[in-house]
């Protein structure tokens, strides 16, 4: 467990959200009263919400990204006494979480390219991650190899995403390496669960695919029969509100294979 020392030294994963939430957002907000991200050029419309031509272009989709931000600072909360699980990544997934919720609101706020390259860009963060600390659990890689490995994962999508490269069902090039990265994890956690079976990790891990699961047939739909753009309630804001969920039980399966691995330890010592 990691001492009251420990935590003071800067290894707190919720002040270290904490910081990030208030950072991130307060620059979003002077982004859009300032107009610092560019021109407004319908970013956004393809998902339903009718464009309002206000401060806040997509009301629904754009604060419904609160809820990435919540679930980021429970994750930074929750793990702060444990920062020694997940390899000591509480803090840093934390952060990829709440980073989440501006870089989305960037695009449905103001509509602009630079807000549509946010989005996707957190969107490579989260699935960068996901893939990245699969293979580090996989392979056994030291941190160093994750870290190089995450940066590869995120220069991907950023490479696809300026290529400009289209793609059938998810839209383009961005959309598929973030399916690719989140079918990497899924296919790697599995194989890792495998290796040392936990009903939590399995209960933790069948929640997060479900609510993605969830979260994609509403994304889908949200372009197609379920689009009403005059209405307050949106589908593409749920599915924001369901990544947000599953996000959330991500970090509970990681957590809960974390404790499995260190039980696991001490009956081998023992």
């Amino acid at each position: 467990m990691a001492t009251e020392t420990q935590v003071t030294k800067g290894k707190n994963p919720f002040l270290a959200a904490v910081i990030t939430a208030i950072t991130s957002c307060t620059l979003l907000g002077l982004a859009i009263t300032y107009g610092w991200l560019g021109t407004d050029i319908g970013e956004g419309s393809k998902f339903c919400e009718a464009l309002r031509g206000d401060l806040i272009n997509q009301p629904a989709n754009t604060w419904s990204n609160l809820g990435f931000i919540f679930v980021g600072l429970i994750i930074g909360y929750q793990g702060q006494k444990q920062t020694e699980l997940m390899d000591g990544m509480v803090g840093f997934f934390a952060c990829v979480v709440v980073l989440l919720g501006p870089a989305s609101a960037a695009m449905h706020a103001t509509g602009t390219a630079t807000g549509q390259n946010l989005d996707l860009t957190s969107m490579f963060l989260i699935s960068s991650f996901a893939a990245s600390y699969a293979m580090k659990r996989w392979f056994d890689l030291t941190k160093a190899q994750f870290i190089t490995t995450f940066l590869l994962w995120l220069a991907a999508g950023e490479i696809v995403l300026f290529a400009g490269v289209t793609v059938p069902i998810v839209l383009h090039g961005g959309n598929a390496v973030f399916a690719v990265g989140i079918v990497t994890a899924v296919l790697l956690e599995v194989r890792i669960w495998h290796r040392n079976p936990s009903r939590a990790v399995a209960r933790a891990g069948m929640l997060t695919v479900g609510s993605l699961a969830a979260a994609f047939s509403i994304w889908l739909l949200d372009q197609g029969p379920w689009c009403d753009p005059n209405s307050l309630i949106q589908g593409h804001a749920l599915w924001h509100i369901l990544c947000a969920v599953a996000a959330y039980f991500q970090f509970r399966m990681y957590h809960a294979d974390s404790l499995n691995n260190q039980t696991s330890e001490v009956s081998e010592a023992n």
